[in-house]
């Protein structure tokens, strides 16, 4: 395999691996899982690339004496043995491993996983961009040198072989979990004991806000006919409802617990919808939001308890949104804002 055809390689899995990782934040329902399947496959070619290209260019670098070039590439090789260990470890392991931080915090060994894969692509860009680029066009004609074949015998066998590589540490690591006696949801996460509490963790870290809950309102604005504030008093006059749900965050843990709040349908209800509404938008006080179509927004609910008890300010108090079969990055802690287009 020629080493263009390496670099091809290299830029192709790690933007399909960035682009499934970035999907597979949001995707919470069991039709979902054969994304994370293939995220898992192309890992393992993408781990023979490298593989494949440390060994042919260190060597070369060296002996062409273009240090700073072999520097900037063994940061970009860091990052992606990184971002591989720490999935396969993950995936091997039976328990949810955490790495302490110190002051930046406490981090599952899965969320570095996902940010040394995010850090990774724009440095690829910029290693592969300036003299390289030519080499992600295979059939840009250059004088003097014949039109290069698309796709090769030799290239066919070499993608083969990736593809038996990345079948073979998957099927390798999660036998090693099996063993282990670990068990992973569909997602990769790892369950908590069923009616726990969660675990109070935010997708970028940020502080729980002070929030003073009698002044704290519920705003719902947008397509309807009575734009309302409510307070915890007025929501939970409107009605409640208890929801066994699974809370299944980013950073590699779920948890099956109860959770009792408003149904979203009735705060709605009571604001009154306009027939040519069709999105939800629910807002943080951070700023955090997400988007439901109405029909998914009717079966949430905004959540005051969890786990048979009041729900804690680190989990999302005053109140916080429980939209079964969503990742936990929708489910938006501290509402403040209920749009609806």
């Amino acid at each position: 395999m020629s080493s263009a055809a390496v670099d091809r390689a290299l830029a192709v899995l790690v933007v399909a691996l960035a682009a499934t990782g970035l999907i597979s934040l949001r995707a919470g329902n069991a039709d979902e899982g054969w994304l994370f399947l293939v995220h898992g496959l192309l890992a393992g070619a993408l781990a023979l690339a490298v593989a494949r290209k440390l060994g042919a260019s260190v060597p070369r670098a060296v002996r062409g004496h273009r240090y700073v070039r072999l520097a900037f590439g063994l940061v970009v090789s860091f990052l992606a043995i990184a971002a591989l260990a720490g999935g396969y470890v993950w995936v091997a392991s039976h328990e949810i491993l955490w790495v302490d931080a110190g002051a930046l915090g406490r981090w599952t060994v899965l969320t570095l996983h996902a940010w040394a894969g995010l850090v990774l692509v724009p440095l690829l860009v910029v290693h592969l961009l300036p003299k390289r680029w030519r080499l992600l066009r295979p059939n840009l004609r250059v004088p003097g040198r014949r039109p290069s074949i698309p796709l090769t015998r030799r290239a066919f066998l070499a993608g083969g072989a990736m593809a038996v590589a990345g079948a073979g540490l998957w099927a390798g690591t999660s036998a090693l979990e099996l063993l282990a006696g670990g068990q992973r949801r569909f997602t990769g996460s790892r369950f908590l004991p069923a009616g726990a509490t969660p675990i109070p963790t935010t997708f970028l870290g940020e502080p729980t806000p002070a929030i003073d809950e009698a002044s704290w309102r519920l705003s719902v604005e947008g397509a309807v006919d009575r734009p309302s504030l409510f307070d915890l008093a007025a929501l939970r006059s409107i009605g409640d409802r208890e929801l066994r749900a699974v809370l299944d965050c980013t950073s590699g843990w779920a948890v099956e617990t109860t959770w009792r709040g408003v149904p979203l349908a009735a705060v709605l209800d009571a604001s009154g919808v306009a027939r040519t509404a069709r999105q939800v938008e629910i807002r943080s006080v951070t700023g955090w939001v997400t988007s439901l179509d109405l029909a998914e927004a009717r079966q949430a609910v905004l959540a005051w308890s969890v786990a048979g008890g009041p729900l804690p300010a680190a989990n999302g108090a005053p109140l916080r949104l429980v939209v079964p079969n969503h990742r936990g990055l929708d489910w938006v802690k501290w509402v403040g804002t209920i749009r609806v287009d």
